[in-house]
C-alpha cells in the first residue's frame, strides 16, 4: 500500500479508496453498532469518516492502521454527533471508553453483528441482506442484485429489519450454545454471499475483490472455531477455500478470463487445496458440503463429470442448480443430453450464465447461429467486465469450439446458488 507523507502527498485511486473502505468499514460499523445499538449512526459516522480520510490522506498519508483511524474517527464523529442531540450519557461514555481499547483486545464485533444480523425474529431474506450490507461492504445495488430485486425494494427490507431489530429489542451478542443451531443457516448464507460477490464481482474493473473473498473466510474460520461441533461451517469454509485457492490462476496477466482446464496449476494454492480437502471429509452433506464435494472434484488430476452429476442431484433443487447438473451431464454425456436438461429449466430467462452455457452448448453441436444468439443474450446481460470480454470474445468466434474434442474440459460452469464459475 502506498504511503505519503507530508510534503509529498500520494493521490488515492477510486480503486485503492473502494478497497479500502470495503476491507475497513465493517470492522468499524460493527464496533460503534456494539456501543450505539443503532445501525444508522453507526453506518453514517463511518461514512463520514471516509470522507475526512480522502480529504486528509492524500497530504497526511495513508495511516498504518487504516482501521483503527476509521474507528477512531467515525468515534469521534458519533459523539460530536450525540452531544448536538443531547442523547444519554451512558453512549457518550461507552464511545470515548473505545479510545483506551488496544486494536488486538477489541473483540470480534464483526460475529457478534453476524448473529444479531441473522436472528430468527427477521425474515430470512433480510438476515442476508442486512449482514451483506453492513459487515461485506456492500452497497445497496449490490446486495439487490444478489437477491435478484429492485434496488428500492432492498433498500426498504433493510430499513424494516433495522427497525425491527430496534423495536424488538435484539441483543448484539453471540448466542448462546443452545441458540447457535437456530441461527447458524442464515449465517451461513451471507458469509456464502460475500464469498460469491468477491469470487466473481457484480461491478467494478476486476473479476475478484480479493478482500471479499478474504472476510468471508476470515469469518468462515471464526464459525468453525466458535462452534467446532457443528459440521456445516466445515463444508463453506472447504468450499471458500477450495475456489479461492485458484485465484492467481483465473485471469492472465492482460485480465482476460481463464477456464479452468487453460489454468497454470503452479499458481494454485496447495496449502489451501490440502486444508479445503481435508475439510470436506469431515463436512456435513448438506447445500456446502455437497459443493465443497464438487469443488473438490475440479481441482483432481482428472474430472469426473458423472460424480460432479450425481453430486448435484443430491442438492436441494433449484433453477440455478439444475442448470449446473446440465452442464455436468453435457461432460458426462454429451452436449445434446446437457441441452435438453437446459431446455426444461424455467425462471432464469435473466441469469446470464444460463444463455452463456446453453450457447456453449449449441456451438458444441454445431447450431452456430443459435449459439451467437444466446451469447448476445448473455452479454447482454453480464455486469462484470471480464466476463462481459469473454462473452464478446465468444460472439465474435461462434464457430471455433464446433472443433472440439467431445471430452475437452473447458466447459464454462456456473455455480449452484450462484457462485458464478466453477469451471473459471
Amino acid at each position: 500500500m502506498r504511503r505519503g507523507s507530508p510534503g509529498h502527498p500520494v493521490r488515492l485511486t477510486d480503486a485503492e479508496a473502494d478497497r479500502l473502505f470495503r476491507r475497513e468499514s465493517g470492522r468499524a460499523v460493527a464496533t460503534l453498532i456494539r456501543v450505539l445499538g443503532e445501525f444508522d449512526l453507526a453506518e453514517e459516522a463511518v461514512q463520514e469518516a471516509w470522507v475526512v480520510a480522502l480529504q486528509r490522506w492524500p497530504a497526511d498519508g495513508i495511516p498504518r492502521n487504516p482501521g483503527a483511524w476509521i474507528t477512531t474517527t467515525a468515534r469521534n464523529r458519533a459523539i460530536d454527533r450525540l452531544r448536538r442531540e443531547r442523547v444519554l450519557q451512558e453512549k457518550l461514555a461507552a464511545l470515548e471508553a473505545l479510545a483506551t481499547e488496544e486494536p488486538d483486545e477489541v473483540p470480534d464485533d464483526r460475529l457478534r453483528l453476524m448473529f444479531t444480523c441473522c436472528h430468527p425474529a427477521l425474515a430470512a431474506e433480510a438476515r442476508v441482506a442486512l449482514t451483506l450490507r453492513t459487515l461485506g461492504g456492500l452497497s445497496v445495488p449490490e446486495v439487490a442484485r444478489a437477491f435478484l430485486v429492485a434496488e428500492s425494494t432492498m433498500a426498504k427490507r433493510l430499513v424494516r429489519a433495522k427497525r425491527k431489530i430496534a423495536d424488538a429489542g435484539i441483543a448484539y451478542r453471540v448466542p448462546e450454545d443452545e441458540e447457535l443451531p437456530y441461527r447458524l443457516p442464515s449465517v451461513l448464507a451471507a458469509v456464502y454471499l460475500i464469498f460469491n460477490e468477491g469470487y466473481t464481482a457484480s461491478t467494478g474493473a476486476a473479476l475478484v475483490r480479493r478482500e471479499l473473498c478474504a472476510e468471508a473466510i476470515r469469518l468462515g474460520r471464526l464459525l468453525v472455531e466458535l462452534m467446532p461441533e457443528q459440521r456445516e461451517p466445515r463444508g463453506l469454509l472447504a468450499l471458500m477455500l477450495l475456489h479461492h485457492a485458484r485465484r492467481d490462476a483465473r485471469v492472465d496477466a492482460d485480465g482476460r478470463l481463464v477456464l479452468l482446464a487453460d489454468q497454470d496449476r503452479s499458481l494454485w494454492h496447495a496449502d489451501e487445496i490440502e486444508e479445503g480437502r481435508a475439510l470436506v471429509a469431515t463436512a456435513a452433506a448438506d447445500q456446502y458440503g455437497l459443493q465443497a464435494a464438487i469443488a473438490r472434484e475440479h481441482v483432481a488430476p482428472v474430472t469426473d463429470w458423472a460424480r460432479i452429476a450425481e453430486l448435484y442431484a443430491a442438492l436441494d433443487p433449484s433453477p440455478v442448480i439444475e442448470l449446473n447438473r446440465a452442464v455436468a451431464v453435457a461432460m458426462a454425456e454429451g452436449p445434446e443430453h446437457g441441452l435438453a436438461v437446459i431446455d426444461g429449466i424455467e425462471g432464469l430467462d435473466a441469469y446470464y450464465l444460463l444463455h452463456s452455457a446453453r450457447a456453449d452448448l449449441l456451438r458444441r453441436l454445431g447450431r452456430t447461429e443459435e449459439a451467437r444468439e444466446a451469447y448476445g443474450r448473455a452479454l447482454a446481460l453480464a455486469t462484470n467486465p471480464v466476463e462481459r470480454a469473454f462473452l464478446r470474445d465468444q460472439l465474435d468466434q461462434p464457430g471455433h469450439a464446433d472443433q472440439r474434442e467431445p471430452d475437452d474440459d473447458r466447459e464454462q460452469e456456473p455455480e449452484a446458488d450462484d457462485l458464478r464459475h466453477q469451471n473459471s
